[in-house]
């Protein structure tokens, strides 16, 4: 009988032989067999909050925890939130679970985030046995249909594991979807009889991001560009960046004396100390350095989306094809042409782009030497402040916080007016000094500073100091409690003015003297921090903040500082009553 078969069918014998070396996997339920592979992937700390339908990983949690920490937190939105602060530390994915239904729901705005900050993730949500699907069962949800994977969606994918002899292989995968091209978050659906299964299997092997180099002659036509340049400008930014990459691209900007700014939020990515650095491109942007970018006859831009708060709500870039030529480098295709036409497009992860620029061969001297100083110098003019009313100087107390602070400090903040004294004022010299030192959404999440605050010190054991809004605080603020628990530290600065302060502020520019749904009756922040477990101190003065911030730095535990703001300081450049009189003039009132 001839038993040749066909193609590759047969296994070789070095294959074989390698199988015959492999002991047997043991028998185990697949939810131990899933914290195993998250083991074998890397992963220290998963976050989450327990639900009845993953109860076989969370014994996998005890089964395996001398070698991976579950982190009880007290609200999905904060699990999500620390698992995508992870994400970001690492640059591997960060680990969320969740139970099904509300659970998820509650889940999603830490995953929106790692969408829009384009950070690996992974979110584990326990559901309902197959026995029971799509009867809508007790919290039953279609999660593909919430999720949504698509270019507008959630989450880059939605798989599901129905079989535990599979686990390995989904995890696996979801590890590699998370981190290749674009990085962001990827959901797995696990049934909870799937879990109780008992299976015999071994984890995958750890799985590494791939690297996307950027094109030889992409990188010739990008270096003539540049030779026929004469006001260049860098934007770099977005998810993907390591240390080695960020060296890179300053060794590339020093080459070539180029100015670089940095992406919305991304302020990391380019150490704000170097004299090559012209500032941030987000909310609040200089204006001369948004003149700049205007009169810039190339925008190169290294990572970033190129989305609506880098680009002015599309108008210092107009879309779909800019006045200024365009050099556009990102990890996905699928990004490259969907909002800007670039006039070159170079499809690479930042690691491999990085390093193919700074070995681009520069010229002895460039056109552009006073263009690039005078971009700097504009940086540095827009550290001076402008006068505001109240006892507390925010522009002082954030020149305090840069020359306190380690340089290894991680700096987190969640979404309102008060992040912009540190967007503003703050000093990041970040990942080329090997660090990753800013945590903050680009999807304008409140609640994300506290979470990913005690994250950032869980996992690196750094200094973590978060700014915060006393609305933006009251997101998130019970997760103090699991800082408390998991023995975390982190210094919260909270500015208390009483109100939503961005909605405040557009509603006197669009209806002036009408307030309407912003005013906040808000609880005793430092009794309530004093309950979670962390010290807590009110300030009333500038000068009260070294000396309260020294101590925080000292302290073993938590540290929560409030102040009193007043509500007239609304932005770092202008008072609220300034904002309400320009509106009623220009309706005539």
């Amino acid at each position: 009988m001839n038993t040749k078969t066909q193609g590759n069918a047969t296994p070789s014998a070095e294959l074989l032989a390698h199988r015959a070396l492999s002991p047997p996997a043991p028998s185990q339920l697949g939810g131990h067999l899933l914290v195993q592979c998250l083991v074998e992937q890397g992963v220290t700390h998963a976050f989450g909050v327990p639900g009845e339908s993953f109860l076989a990983v969370l014994d996998g949690f005890y089964a395996y925890r001398e070698h991976i920490t579950f982190v009880i937190n007290r609200q999905e939105g904060g699990a999500a939130h620390m698992a995508e602060a992870a994400g970001k530390l690492s640059g591997r994915p960060g680990v969320c679970f969740v139970t099904r239904g509300p659970g998820a729901t509650n889940a999603s705005i830490g995953v929106h985030t790692a969408f829009q900050d384009s950070t690996p993730m992974v979110l584990f949500v326990g559901d309902v046995g197959g026995d029971f699907r799509d009867r809508e069962a007790f919290q039953e949800l279609d999660y593909n249909s919430f999720f949504g994977p698509s270019t507008k969606g959630m989450a880059k994918r939605v798989e599901r594991i129905d079989r535990a002899e599979r686990i390995p292989e989904y995890v696996a995968r979801a590890f590699a979807l998370a981190m290749n091209g674009r990085p962001g978050p990827v959901v797995v659906v696990l049934p909870e009889d799937m879990l109780r299964e008992t299976v015999q299997a071994h984890p995958l092997p750890r799985v590494e991001a791939v690297q996307a180099w950027c094109d030889p002659g992409g990188l010739r036509q990008f270096r003539q560009m540049l030779l026929d340049s004469e006001r260049p400008l860098v934007i770099a930014g977005g998810g993907g960046w390591s240390v080695q990459a960020a060296q890179a691209l300053e060794r590339f900007a020093e080459n070539w004396q180029l100015p670089v700014a940095c992406a919305f939020r991304f302020q990391d990515t380019f150490d704000n100390a170097h004299p090559l650095y012209a500032g941030e491109v987000g909310i609040g942007l200089n204006p001369k350095l948004a003149k700049r970018i205007e009169h810039s006859d190339l925008i190169v831009a290294i990572g970033p989306r190129l989305g609506e708060m880098t680009t002015g709500g599309y108008t210092l870039l107009q879309a779909p094809r800019s006045q200024q030529k365009l050099v556009h480098i990102h990890a996905s295709a699928d990004e490259l042409g969907r909002v800007y036409q670039a006039d070159l497009a170079m499809l690479s992860t930042m690691n491999a782009a990085a390093r193919s620029l700074e070995v681009l061969d520069a010229p002895n001297e460039v056109a552009w030497s006073e263009w690039t100083r005078a971009a700097h110098q504009d940086y540095l003019d827009n550290l001076a402040p402008q006068a505001l009313p109240g006892q507390v100087d925010m522009a002082a107390v954030m020149a305090v916080l840069t020359k306190t602070l380690p340089a290894s400090a991680v700096v987190t903040n969640g979404a309102g007016n008060f992040s912009s004294w540190l967007h503003r004022f703050h000093i990041h010299h970040g990942l080329s000094k090997g660090f990753k030192t800013q945590l903050a959404p680009t999807s304008g999440a409140m609640g994300y500073g506290v979470p990913a605050g005690i994250a950032a010190n869980l996992l690196t054991q750094r200094v973590a100091f978060t700014i915060a809004g006393d609305g933006d605080f009251l997101m998130t603020g019970q997760e103090l409690a699991t800082a408390s628990q998991c023995g975390a530290k982190s210094i919260i600065l909270l500015l208390n003015n009483g109100m939503y302060g961005t909605i405040r502020m557009h509603q006197e520019r669009h209806y002036p003297e009408r307030v309407s749904g912003t005013a906040l009756d808000n609880p005793d922040f430092c009794g309530l921090a004093r309950a979670y477990g962390y010290a807590a101190f009110r300030m009333e003065h500038t000068h009260e903040f070294e000396g309260l911030l020294r101590d925080a730095l000292a302290r073993d535990r938590g540290t929560l500082i409030e102040v009193l703001l007043d509500p007239e300081v609304i932005t770092t450049r202008g008072s609220l009553s300034a904002i309400t009189q320009s509106a009623l003039a220009a309706q005539g009132l």
